[in-house]
């Protein structure tokens, strides 16, 4: 009898994803969801196992690749922007990820909450009752800012997070400008009441500036210095894409120096890793990447791991598969 396909998962995911598995291969779990595997165990697994199903938090570098260079696949339950894909191809190693449409509506969903947490200094509040503090229902302590009619600005809006925040910020009777490399059909952005602006005006008129472009070599620190002294000191900042399209040390000064309002982040330039500067700021919301921590939605991209791998192990071209050359003769 032919050896079982070994699996290992980085961390616990969806009952129904495993209990897919587990008929076709054995399946370990490291069964601890409070942390990030360390490199030094994360290539242990990986030399006792054939499939590794990863997270986006797993970086899946050339070292840990070179741990099993007879790896069968690395599965993300991601998009992969944390495997490097061309280390992979070079040990013929297939590369799957999950469709990005599942975690649209979760993240939009997200961003307003800490926007609104952010704006309505909600984690403040939360603090001071803890601490036995009431100022008072009318008192201006924890004073806040308004977000109903505002002017939000979607950098990087066009695409399927930024239109479904643009939904949610029809509701809220908000003002919406978006920017990026390409526009709407104009018939797309009369519906989504979205208009089209260059990224300086944008960041001039916006009373929340909300952060959507792709992560590539240009959008690296996007949002430094010269941009930031561009908003209003009113504004704030909500970056719920990718860390380094922020310059976290200018984003420190400048709320340090309250060059803009406040910020709120669920996206670190060198996460796990938070800039030690931005830790002590009260005018800064901080989540630990939850864009997509939605139980139904977790379940939804650990089965469609789960479906690139039985393609895999059934002999089939995996559906998500970003390096399909490996496959080639």
């Amino acid at each position: 009898m032919a050896e079982r396909i070994r699996i290992f998962v980085t961390q616990p995911v969806a009952d129904s994803a495993i209990e897919r598995l587990r008929p076709v291969a054995e399946v370990d779990v490291n069964p601890d969801s409070s942390c990030i595997l360390p490199k030094d165990q994360l290539c242990a697994a990986v030399r006792a196992h054939d499939i590794l199903f990863a997270l986006l938090h797993d970086k899946v570098d050339a070292e840990v690749l070179n741990a099993n260079p007879e790896l069968k696949a690395v599965a993300s339950m991601a998009g992969g922007d944390h495997v490097d894909v061309a280390a992979a191809t070079a040990l013929k190693i297939p590369v799957t990820v999950t469709p990005p449409a599942a975690v649209t509506e979760s993240t939009a969903d997200l961003l307003f909450g800490i926007m609104l947490a952010l704006a309505r200094r909600i984690v403040e509040g939360d603090q001071l009752v803890r601490a036995g503090v009431f100022p008072g229902s009318q008192s201006n302590h924890l004073v806040g800012a308004q977000v109903s009619g505002k002017v939000l600005g979607l950098v990087g809006g066009k695409g399927q997070i930024g239109q479904a925040v643009a939904r949610r910020a029809g509701g809220f009777g908000m003002r919406v400008l978006y920017t990026g490399p390409h526009r709407l059909p104009e018939a797309d952005e009369v519906r989504l009441g979205m208009t089209y602006v260059t990224l300086d005006q944008l960041l001039a008129e916006s009373d929340f500036v909300s952060l959507h472009p792709r992560l590539i070599p240009e959008t690296v620190h996007l949002i430094g210095e010269r941009e930031l002294n561009l908003m209003k000191r009113s504004a704030f900042l909500i970056n719920t894409s990718r860390g380094p399209v922020v310059d976290e040390k200018a984003l420190v000064t400048a709320l340090s120096e309250k060059r803009i309002a406040g910020a709120a982040l669920d996206v670190y330039e060198n996460e796990p890793a938070v800039e030690t500067g931005l830790l002590p700021l009260a005018n800064l919301v901080l989540t630990p990447h939850l864009g997509s921590a939605v139980m139904e939605v977790r379940e939804v991209l650990a089965n469609a791991v789960v479906d690139n791998i039985k393609a895999l192990i059934e002999g089939r071209r995996p559906p998500d598969c970003v390096n399909p050359e490996v496959f080639a003769g």
